[in-house]
């Protein structure tokens, strides 16, 4: 479960990055060349998702949880906004239905 929880965090960061640097682009007068690493990690983020052994259903839906909670530390860290109690409680929501897929699941 740790090892998947480690995987799911890391493929959360890449696609947020790979989201992130085209919005940094479009929205706030970046470069074109993020496009470029926003391309390699959209591509990691993929080929991450690939290494689970479940069915890719269950995958994306548990990966969803931890991809909430990982953007609302992105809000906090890079964003630099203090998540409110509503964000916390709404990522903890996420976490359990993340948790709760991939504990009950039958191959």
């Amino acid at each position: 479960m740790l090892k998947t929880l480690v995987l799911f965090t890391i493929t959360a960061l890449a696609e947020i990055a790979g989201c992130y640097l085209p919005y940094l682009w479009l929205k706030k007068d970046g470069s074109v060349w993020l496009l470029l690493p926003a391309a390699g990690s959209l591509a990691l983020f993929v080929w991450l998702l690939s290494l689970h052994p479940t069915a890719a259903g269950r995958v994306y839906a548990a990966y969803g949880g931890v991809y909430v909670s990982v953007a609302i530390l992105w809000l906090w860290l890079v964003d630099s906004i203090r998540p409110t109690m509503w964000d916390l409680l709404g990522s903890s929501v996420a976490l359990l239905g993340m948790a709760i897929i991939m504990l009950g699941r039958q191959s």
